[in-house]
């Protein structure tokens, strides 16, 4: 039985929410499915909803589809909220269920508007809806309850700092809450009981690990006529904005103190290929465009600024040392699990957020550097060019710490197999 006074609450809740929506036209990211946003009328009946938020959530969504192994034919629907994990369900749907019995298609997911998803959700009438690693949002949950449909969260996660916000009213999500709770990590879980209790959360290992690709091929690598085979090669990886007079100045140090170092620059993003091309004359460096390249190796210290997409982690393959970027400053970190999967040991500036699900263990193994500041990260990087590689051995033990922890997948399709069987009792 809800209490009047959460009753009220969302009633209010859903006032606001039906004064914002016409706002929320003008925002150039939710005007992309703004009907469909508004009243989800084009979602019909299904036996499992999935909600992903964005493009992390997406392809963890894609690792449960690629996994399900159900006894009867079943068909799911995905919804995202934005636009890149739209695309990429879209794009990947169909490698994902041609081998089993499961047909899903997907969506954006409505405004969370309590009475437009009460609406949504008596007709969608899933047998079960997936939540995926934070998606706690009042009216659909509200929803879920009211029309007596099962909801798990997997991959949970949840910042001591979320937990704060929860826990101003701790009453309304005890009474919202998803029926499970599998949480990615200790620390996790024990947020998640104090706000759900204890009895509804255990864990598991995050999907994440699953999707990592561990088995290498070592053959034709599109990079390798390009690179001499005595030059030193960095790979400065997934630079961003924020970072990039850091890193010029990791590249004017390493250029110091070996000047025969060939450097492959990868920009995040492609609209900064023009403010790195204007940076490297400003250094008179020598530089060339990847899209330049012919079939003849580069010269010696020349800097390559990547101006193609996909030839990343061919370029890891290939590197004596490795920076990955987004870690010199505070947006939480690129991938860097990627470079150690080819016995690199990267280094990273001090922001690493986004992958603190791996855990520290790969710090203490020395499986990646963590550095405090630009310079220790040049010194790191210059310490690893000029010593001898062992690649051989860091790739080993990269691969034995990143499959000791898979499994998350298989974890969570058997709880979705349990709660999909009527006969389960669960």
């Amino acid at each position: 039985m809800i209490q009047p006074k959460i009753l009220r609450a969302l009633r209010l809740y859903d006032m606001v929410w039906r004064l914002c929506i016409p706002l929320l036209k003008l925002n150039s990211r939710l005007k992309d499915g703004y009907a469909s946003r508004c009243s989800g009328d084009g979602l019909k009946h299904t036996d499992i909803w999935i909600q992903a938020a964005s493009a992390g959530e997406a392809y963890l969504a894609l690792s449960i589809i690629e996994n399900m192994s159900p006894v009867t034919p079943i068909h799911v629907l995905i919804t995202t909220n934005t636009r890149q994990g739209l695309d990429i369900i879209t794009n990947s749907l169909d490698a994902a269920t041609h081998s089993n019995q499961v047909t899903a298609r997907c969506a954006y997911i409505p405004f969370d508007r309590p009475s437009v998803m009460d609406k949504v959700v008596q007709r969608i009438c899933p047998k079960l809806m997936i939540l995926l690693e934070t998606e706690l949002w009042p009216g659909l949950l509200f929803a879920l309850k009211k029309n007596k449909v099962r909801s798990i969260l997997i991959n949970g996660r949840v910042t001591p700092k979320s937990l704060q916000h929860y826990m101003i009213w701790p009453l309304l999500w005890k009474t919202l809450s998803p029926d499970k709770i599998l949480a990615i990590s200790d620390d996790d879980a024990d947020r998640f009981a104090t706000l759900f209790g204890q009895k509804k959360v255990q864990t598991m290992s995050n999907i994440k690990f699953d999707r990592l690709k561990t088995t290498i091929n070592k053959t034709d690598n599109p990079l390798t006529a390009f690179l001499p085979y005595a030059a030193p090669f960095l790979v400065l990886g997934s630079v961003r904005q924020p970072e990039e007079y850091q890193v010029e100045s990791i590249i004017r140090k390493v250029q110091f103190s070996l000047p025969k170092t060939i450097i492959g620059l990868f920009p995040r993003h492609m609209h900064r290929i023009k403010h790195w091309a204007q940076t490297l004359d400003r250094l008179n460096a020598r530089w060339i465009l990847r899209s330049e390249l012919n079939r003849e190796p580069v010269a010696e210290g020349t800097i390559i600024l990547w101006d193609t997409f996909g030839e990343l982690n061919p370029a890891y393959a290939l590197a004596k040392a490795v920076f990955v970027g987004g870690s010199l400053v505070p947006l939480g970190g690129q991938n860097f699990l990627e470079p150690m999967i080819f016995g690199i040991t990267p280094i990273i500036g001090p922001s690493w957020e986004n992958f603190a699900w791996a855990g520290n263990g790969i710090f203490d193994q020395r499986l990646a550097v963590k550095a405090d500041n630009w310079q220790s990260v040049a010194s790191g990087l210059i310490r690893q060019l000029q010593q001898t590689s062992s690649a051989d051995s860091h790739q080993a033990a990269a691969i034995r710490y990143l499959e000791a922890r898979k499994g998350g997948t298989l974890q969570a399709c058997d709880l979705i197999a349990d709660l999909l069987n009527p006969k389960s009792g669960k």
